[in-house]
């Protein structure tokens, strides 16, 4: 396979880190109609949850979602399903996806604290700024356009992190205006973490540039490896002003298997089944989203039927083939700065384990090779404790 240089912006040394989307959403990770044996209840998920950590995933999100969408009709509330799944778990991070414009800042910094507490430091969060129209407006909120939504996006995550690291805080700004406040108990203070992480999920220009200024991660919708050098330079440019080095994550929609043969017959399922109606009802819903930007950048804004056939793009990282081929497309990601692969699978109990068992070993010694190669060496006091005996429980 063709191989990328090494960025300048890449971390050798650091072992990647691994994520998997919380189906807490019926009907999985894809909108087709093949199979999918993947449940959105919680003891699916909390013996979902139990195999990841087990299996060297660090990370968990759970997706947030009001009103049906993507050809879903039921869907748990992400922060109150996190705090089970942080329950349910020893080391598994679990990020809760939330809106600006839902929530207040001052309101989910205690939430946040509270769980923080709980499960002894595990609790983070991604903010997503909301494209769907019809959640805000139905609930009677105030729906900004796209640009102006991170506007409030940056000042609800400035508000969070005061919160969280300092006494009598204050903000004043459009949309939020916090006076002298302080929350007690703090966060859980955790060696090299000054805070629960922020996570920020957006493609555009606008979310590019307010993650820059404001996130502990940034994460991205599935991309090819060119579109991601675009987005990691955005993002970096707009840190950069405000003396910032955020980190990276990257969605993908993995299909593992024996060839190269059955992982592209299987994706080819995936798509002949597609449940049109749902997949053309949520294009239209996402205009709101990239297509809408002045520059027509975002997330979406090129995305094809097929692509939207996993809503978040999964399928444009290409992590489809053999454990080989996944293993050393994940590394080549790596190269050009990811720092965390995000990821999701048509059944995420059997194929989550898989993945920890056949991909991440090859992952490990590609880290390892790459970092010698470059003089230095992957730090392997920092990789994540396997069990998977206990995986299996």
């Amino acid at each position: 396979m063709t191989t990328s240089p090494v960025s300048s912006v890449a971390n050798l040394e650091t072992p990647l880190k691994f994520a998997y989307w919380v189906p807490n959403v019926s009907g999985g990770l894809v909108v087709s109609t093949i199979e999918q044996r993947t449940s959105w209840d919680f003891e699916y998920n909390k013996k979902l949850a139990r195999i990841a950590e087990n299996s060297g995933f660090e990370y968990a999100l759970t997706q947030t979602r009001y009103a049906a969408s993507y050809g879903a009709d039921k869907q748990h509330e992400a922060t109150s399903f996190s705090l089970a799944l942080l329950g349910a778990t020893e080391r598994l991070n679990i990020i809760s996806a939330v809106h600006p414009g839902m929530w207040h800042p001052g309101v989910l910094a205690k939430f946040i604290i509270t769980a923080d507490h709980i499960s002894g430091g595990r609790a983070a969060v991604n903010i997503v700024s909301g494209w769907l129209k019809d959640e805000f407006i139905n609930f009677g909120l105030e729906w900004l356009e796209h640009d102006e939504r991170y506007v409030r996006t940056e000042e609800f995550i400035n508000a969070l992190r005061g919160l969280w690291t300092q006494q009598n805080y204050s903000q004043s700004g459009k949309y939020y205006n916090i006076k002298d406040f302080t929350l007690n108990p703090a966060p859980v203070e955790v060696p090299g973490r000054a805070h629960p992480e922020i996570f920020f999920g957006g493609n555009s220009t606008a979310a590019q540039a307010a993650a820059g200024r404001t996130a502990d991660w940034y994460f991205s919708n599935g991309k090819d490896l060119e579109g991601f050098k675009e987005n990691i330079a955005g993002v970096r440019a707009a840190a950069a002003t405000v003396n910032r080095v955020p980190k990276f994550g990257l969605n993908g929609f993995v299909i593992s298997r024996g060839t190269e043969a059955e992982a592209k017959e299987t994706l080819r399922e995936i798509v002949a089944k597609a449940h049109r109606p749902a997949v053309e009802g949520f294009a239209a819903a996402v205009k709101e989203a990239g297509q809408s930007t002045k520059d027509g950048k975002g997330m979406w804004a090129d995305s094809t039927f097929e692509d939207l056939i996993q809503y978040n793009d999964g399928f444009k990282t290409g992590l489809i083939g053999t454990p080989e081929q996944i293993a050393e497309r994940i590394v080549e990601f790596k190269k050009i700065g990811v720092n965390l692969m995000l990821t999701a699978y048509l059944h995420f109990q059997e194929e989550v384990e898989a993945f920890g068992r056949e991909v991440l070993p090859i992952v490990r010694e590609l880290e390892a090779d790459l970092a010698r190669a470059n003089g230095t060496e992957l730090n392997t006091a920092l990789l994540p404790a396997t069990n998977f005996e206990g995986a299996a429980l």
